[in-house]
C-alpha cells in the first residue's frame, strides 16, 4: 500500500505542472547518447509520449554527426570539419540527407509510435517537405565572428541556414495531434538541400512556433560554472561573459547562442539536460528541482 500511495503522490506532484504546460509547444532536439543507448531510446520514447498525452504539443529535432561519418566511411569518403562546422560537397550532402531524412528521421518515428496509439502518431519530416525549412548558405564570417573564432577561408559547401520556417503546417500537424519528427535539412533556391546544425534549427523552430519550451538533450548534466558545478538556473545575460571568460567552450558556446536567440524571439524558457539519465525529460518538466541547466530571459 506504501508504494502505491507513493506512485500517486508523485503523480499529484506533477498535476501543477501539466495543468500550466497544457496545450503549449515544446520543442526538444534530441541527440548524443539518447540516440544510440537502447534504453535511453526507450526512455524517450516514452517521454515524448506522455508528454503529447497530457496535452503538451512536442516537435522533435533530432542530429545524426556520428551516423553520418560511419555512412561517410563506409562510401570511402571522409569527414572534414571546418573551425566545427562539417564541411559538406555534394557528395557530402547526398550522404547526410540519406542517413538524416532517411535513416534515422524514420528509426525515431518508429520507436516513437510503438508506444502510441490513434489519435497521436509521430510522423517524419525533412526540411524539404513542404518546404518546411527554407534556407541558404550559411553566412560563414558572421557565424564564426559570433562564436568568437577565426573565420576560415575554406569553403563549407552546403552548409546552411534557416530563413524561414513553414509554421502553419507544423500548426496543422500540431492540430491534429501528430508528434513532428524534423531532419534539420534545408531548401534553398532551385530545390537545393543545405545541412543545417540540428540546435540551430531546433532554436529557429522553437521561435517560430513561439514555443514554451525548447530542450537541448545533450552527454553532460547541463552548463557549469568555472569550478564545475552545475548552474541550475542560467540568466540569458551572462552567457557572454561565461563565453568571452573562457567558462564554456567548445559545442557549448554555438548551444547557448542558439539558447540566447530563442528567448530573445519569444521563447519562455529553454534548458539543456543530460540525456545519459533515463526519463531526463521528465525529471526537467515536471519537478521543482530539475536535474539540468534552465536558461531564463
Amino acid at each position: 500500500m506504501q508504494t502505491l500511495l507513493d506512485r500517486a503522490r508523485i503523480l499529484q506532484s506533477a498535476l501543477p505542472y501539466i495543468r500550466e504546460f497544457y496545450g503549449k509547444v515544446f520543442v526538444i532536439k534530441y541527440g548524443g547518447s539518447a540516440m544510440v543507448n537502447e534504453q535511453l531510446r526507450d526512455s524517450f520514447a516514452r517521454d515524448v509520449v506522455l508528454l503529447a498525452y497530457v496535452g503538451i504539443k512536442v516537435v522533435v529535432v533530432h542530429g545524426g554527426g556520428p551516423q553520418i561519418s560511419q555512412t561517410l566511411e563506409k562510401f570511402g569518403l571522409k569527414a572534414h570539419f571546418v573551425g566545427g562546422v562539417r564541411k559538406t560537397d555534394a557528395e557530402t550532402m547526398h550522404v547526410v540527407e540519406m542517413v538524416l531524412s532517411g535513416d534515422i528521421n524514420k528509426d525515431i518515428v518508429a520507436l516513437i509510435n510503438t508506444h502510441t496509439k490513434k489519435p497521436i502518431y509521430a510522423v517524419g519530416l525533412s526540411g524539404r517537405d513542404g518546404e518546411l525549412l527554407r534556407a541558404k548558405k550559411l553566412d560563414k564570417e558572421s557565424y564564426f565572428k559570433e562564436l568568437g573564432l577565426d573565420v576560415p577561408e575554406e569553403d563549407l559547401g552546403f552548409v546552411g541556414e534557416v530563413e524561414e520556417v513553414n509554421v502553419e503546417l507544423l500548426q496543422t500537424l500540431l492540430e491534429r495531434n501528430y508528434i513532428p519528427v524534423i531532419a534539420p535539412v534545408g531548401v534553398g533556391e532551385g530545390g537545393q538541400a543545405y545541412n543545417i546544425n540540428a540546435d540551430l534549427c531546433a532554436s529557429k523552430i522553437a521561435q517560430a512556433l513561439k514555443a514554451e519550451k525548447v530542450i537541448f538533450l545533450t552527454d553532460t548534466e547541463g552548463v557549469k560554472d568555472k569550478d564545475g558545478s552545475l548552474i541550475s538556473t542560467l540568466s540569458a545575460q551572462d552567457i557572454p561573459r561565461l563565453i568571452s571568460e573562457g567558462v564554456v567552450k567548445g559545442g557549448m558556446i554555438p548551444k547557448l547562442k542558439s539558447c540566447m536567440s530563442a528567448l530573445k524571439e519569444g521563447v519562455k524558457k529553454v534548458h539543456i539536460i543530460d540525456g545519459r539519465v533515463p526519463h531526463s525529460i521528465l525529471l526537467e518538466v515536471f519537478t521543482d528541482e530539475g536535474i539540468g541547466t534552465q536558461i531564463v530571459p
